[in-house]
């Protein structure tokens, strides 16, 4: 074999023709070391060039002396240069040959400045793209002007002129397009119609079918000039045999009726280039929920997995294993990893509704849902192989992603990528193909094949193929303690999903699936009471395919579902209301980690960030999505002991407070949008206060607790008014406002109710008006409130509004608990009080204790607490520092208000209360015990209530 040397490459026949060519035409030769050092790698690289610059050399010497070889275009430059260049083109062959001429000139520089280096990657494909936007769009408005004049125009049903829409598919769709690529465009028109003012009566599909004939022939018809781009319309729906441009509505019926899987995956690319505004809006927002659904959808993986495969298959038949864009380790593979997580993922989460490669793979990598070293190392990986590909195209301008198999041609590349020898440069290909084929090979990892964990024994029992005795044998083996009992649900589970008529897909994911259910169920701490409650989800979630193949893609969620499954109902029970909770047991790094305040802002930015602010459905959905996602974490870390039972309450007492204080300022921004601003308000944001009573003002919220809550406004006038066009009083915003929070927070749902509201606790009760203003709440609790009001008031506090109104509110409670009060009197109320409502809600009976309202209960300790604060606040002011009760309590003991160790007993009593109360909640059980259980802590209550409420 001959060696091949770098004088082999250089083509300096075509050079010398252009330096003959402008010798005789008195044209000055660049001069100058950047020029050289630059000619002589392109023209080694690009045969292309080379050869144009030979062929027409008038053009090179032009593209040379503008010094556009030299600069990055700015943004438009490439529309105004064929806009100038199509403005006296008067027919289809002088556009035919504009645009040619065109597009030959803008290549020679595009290759010229990937191949010297001086354009980056992100430029040359920024720039190609754009390349061929304008050769679409620009003579896209001269053919449709032209076939009005021919054939009339098409209108739709109000008389309105329509247009066509081209969408940009693949590579051109997220403006990556490469050198010498097929551009692949689908063509829409928003309604069905008649074409109006031609000589014969058209449908506007026909119009618009032959516009979209004649823009394919206006790029891809090859002629004397070349041509422009390689057209592909085979994206469209039904392919070759569907008409070439379709309505609206025909589109929407296909993508919801007869798509592929695969058609799911090439619009995630979708990119309208022309067409009306409001047209291409449209046709986005129908095409959006084919694309993105709104569950995880897992199903994706299986899809793209299968895709994959087949296209290996064809590659290896053809032998085209070398190829760097369809083979292992090339760049589809690196497109699939990060399509495979927006079909997933993309409908919960807009962000990843984008469309460029690298940006999505950057996004993975923020929301940890890729490691930040894949990332970078796919990053990297992807501009090598994206460089190779334009490197192999911008050789001979023809569409190629097979690696050359001679020595001249493999010198070629090397070289034209930095490397002296084909040795060097296959070492680092190789090098990233091998790791992107690794990442593939992680990421899309087929489940484990029956008998690969030994599982087949337990197929065998899901599909009752053997004898009893059998089934008992295996279910006994894997660890169940019932075998009799559990093959039992096992048929039931098996006729109720056959009764749900179950699609032939669905069948069979559920016949893999539950081998692994039964194998991992039975490993955990209680398998028979576990699985009863993971298939109560499944029975939730048997019909929606895509969740089983997300249980199928992902065992570790069986792991996680089955081990907090024997430990809490309530856990599989949410899940089972909520199925989009699965999600978060994916990874254990979020689900045992419980978010704070500034985190848990931060998910709900994201939640809602693309949500239309008009789509109160959606917004509805998404705060849904966020507070049980996140109750869901918090349960998952207590169950597990991850963090300490009093803390829990913190936790989800937060996300209230985020979800309240989001609630308000959408409700709120709803209604100035409207109404305009209020005037003449104590604050400068909402002027608007959402004051948390009970378990949320004193920071003990449980799992499913209501919120008890009060609205206060800051307005200093009864008749202010809004400052907007459509104004109204102050008081029929806020009390707007106060309604729209409500329907918010308690509308049923697909996902269920954010949270039940108790409005109660607001003056005058049931009766009384929804919205107060900050001067009128004081007031009534100066003049009207009764005790039981004022007990209540010990635990409230700001939780959501006016900044600027937390310091009055504060003021007014701090005044009215540090108010003096006869001791006798107030004891006396206070115990009659908590009398009347243990004789109307204990429940202890039948050898039950009931832990709230039970002698000796919760209840008992935060009426004492409540009568101290109210009784010593007058003298002790800090005394009114704090809601919950556990510090006050501390701040009892500290200022030696009860006698002895009453503080230190009352705390440790309430928190071993709560604690069982607290776990009763998670086993969905009611919230009492066994009568002999904490005894001694309920007697040291019972004492202590004695001694300050009866005896004193």
């Amino acid at each position: 074999m001959t060696e091949q040397s770098p004088s082999d490459l250089s083509n300096d026949a075509h050079w010398q023709t252009w330096c003959e060519w402008a010798s005789e035409a008195g044209v000055a030769i660049p001069e100058g070391g950047d020029f050289e050092e630059a000619r002589a790698p392109v023209w080694e690289a690009s045969e292309y060039v080379a050869v144009s610059a030979a062929r027409h050399p008038d053009e090179f010497e032009e593209l040379a002396a503008s010094g556009d070889l030299a600069r990055s275009y700015a943004p438009g430059d490439l529309d105004q240069r064929l806009r100038r260049l199509l403005a006296e083109v008067a027919d289809e062959p002088a556009l035919h040959k504009a645009l040619r001429l065109f597009r030959r000139r803008e290549m020679v520089r595009i290759i010229w400045r990937d191949i010297a280096g001086t354009a980056p990657l992100a430029e040359t494909l920024e720039d190609l793209s754009e390349l061929a936007d304008v050769c679409i769009s620009q003579p896209l408005d001269l053919l449709y002007d032209w076939t009005c004049a021919e054939i009339g125009t098409p209108r739709d049903a109000e008389g309105r002129a329509q247009r066509l829409v081209v969408l940009g598919m693949g590579k051109l769709g997220a403006r990556e397009l490469n050198l010498s690529s097929d551009i692949d465009l689908i063509f829409a028109f928003a309604q069905s119609g008649e074409v109006e003012g031609g000589p014969r009566a058209l449908s506007n599909q026909q119009f618009f079918v032959r516009l979209g004939q004649r823009l394919v022939q206006a790029l891809a018809n090859k002629t004397v000039d070349g041509f422009v781009f390689r057209v592909d319309t085979r994206l469209r729906p039904f392919g070759d045999v569907g008409p070439l441009a379709m309505s609206f509505q025909a589109m929407e019926d296909y993508y919801q009726s007869q798509a592929r899987e695969w058609e799911r995956y090439a619009m995630i690319k979708a990119r309208p280039i022309a067409g009306d505004a409001d047209d291409v809006a449209s046709l986005m927002d129908m095409l959006r929920p084919f694309v993105f659904r709104r569950y995880l959808d897992f199903g994706a993986f299986e899809s793209l997995r299968a895709l994959k495969q087949m296209i290996a298959k064809e590659l290896h038949r053809r032998g085209m294993d070398a190829n760097i864009k369809l083979g292992q380790g090339g760049i589809r593979e690196i497109e699939f990893i990060g399509q495979a997580f927006q079909l997933v993922r993309g409908g919960r989460d807009a962000d990843l509704q984008i469309r460029p490669i690298r940006e999505v793979l950057a996004l993975l990598g923020e929301r940890a849902l890729l490691p930040e070293d894949a990332v970078t190392k796919l990053d990297a990986a992807y501009c090598f192989l994206r460089l190779v590909e334009n490197r192999l195209q911008a050789h001979r301008d023809k569409q190629t992603h097979l690696l050359p198999s001679d020595d001249l041609g493999r010198l070629r590349l090397a070289r034209s990528m930095g490397f002296a020898d084909w040795a060097g440069f296959n070492s680092r290909l190789e090098s990233h193909r091998q790791f992107v084929q690794a990442q593939f090979d992680d990421v899309f990892a087929a489940p484990a094949a029956e008998g690969e964990s030994g599982e087949t024994g337990l197929t065998a029992v899901w599909q009752g193929e053997h004898s009893i005795d059998y089934d008992h044998g295996q279910l006994e083996g894997v660890g169940f303690e019932d075998p009799a009992a559990v093959r039992t649900r096992i048929e039931q589970f098996r006729d109720a999903t056959a009764r749900k008529g179950l699609s032939s897909r669905g069948r069979e994911r559920l016949g893999q699936l539950m081998p692994q259910v039964l194998r991992i169920v039975a490993g955990s701490e209680h398998p028979d009471l576990a699985l009863e409650r993971v298939l109560r989800v499944l029975e939730a979630v048997a019909r929606r395919t895509a969740y089983l193949a997300m249980l199928i893609e992902h065992p570790v969620i069986l792991s996680h579902l089955a081990r907090l499954a024997s430990m809490s109902p309530w856990f599989t029970d949410h899940i089972g209301r909520h199925p989009l909770l699965l999600d978060e047991l994916i990874d254990p790094r979020r689900l045992y980690a419980p978010l704070r305040r500034e985190d848990l802002e931060a998910e709900l930015d994201a939640l809602l960030a693309h949500i239309d602010a008009e789509d109160l459905e959606q917004q509805m959905e998404r705060l849904h999505q966020f507070a049980q996602g996140n109750m869901l974490r918090v349960a998952a870390a207590d169950l597990t002991e991850v963090i300490p039972l009093m803390v829990v309450s913190d936790y989800l007492t937060e996300i209230a407070e985020v979800a309240v204080g989001r609630v308000l300022q959408l409700a709120f921004d709803h209604l100035i949008a409207r109404h305009g601003r209020p005037t003449s308000i104590l604050g400068a944001d909402t002027g608007f206060l959402v004051l948390g009573y009970g378990k949320l003002g004193g920071i003990e919220l449980g799992y499913g607790s209501d919120l008890d809550l009060v609205f206060l406004h800051g307005s200093e006038s009864i008749t202010a008014m809004t400052e907007g066009p459509k104004d109204i009083s102050n008081e029929q915003l806020y009390a707007r406002l106060g309604q729209r929070i409500i329907h918010m927070m308690t509308t049923q749902t697909a996902s269920g109710t954010l949270y039940e509201v108790d409005m109660r606790l607001r003056p005058d009760g049931n009766k009384g008006m929804l919205v107060r203003s900050l001067r009128s709440f004081a007031a009534y609790q100066e003049t009207d409130a009764w005790t039981w009001e004022h007990q209540a008031l010990v635990r409230a506090r700001p939780i959501a509004g006016d900044p600027a109104l937390f310091g009055p509110f504060a003021e007014i409670r701090r005044r009215v608990l540090c108010r003096e009060r006869d001791p006798e009197q107030l004891r006396v109320q206070v115990r009659d009080m908590r009398y009347k409502m243990r004789a109307s809600l204990d429940k202890t009976r039948d050898g039950r204790f009931d832990l709230k309202q039970g002698v000796g209960g919760i209840a008992d300790i935060e009426f004492m607490v409540q009568y101290a604060v109210l009784r010593w606040a007058a003298v002790h002011p800090e005394l009114t520092d704090w809601t919950d009760n556990v510090r006050l309590l501390e701040t009892l003991a500290r200022l030696d208000l009860l006698p002895g160790k009453a503080a230190e007993d009352l705390t440790d009593a309430y928190k071993a209360l709560r604690a069982a109360y607290h776990r009763s909640a998670l086993q969905e059980q009611p919230k009492t015990i066994p009568v002999d259980q904490l005894a001694p802590e309920r007697e040291r209550v019972e004492s202590l209530w004695r001694a300050l409420m009866e005896d004193a």
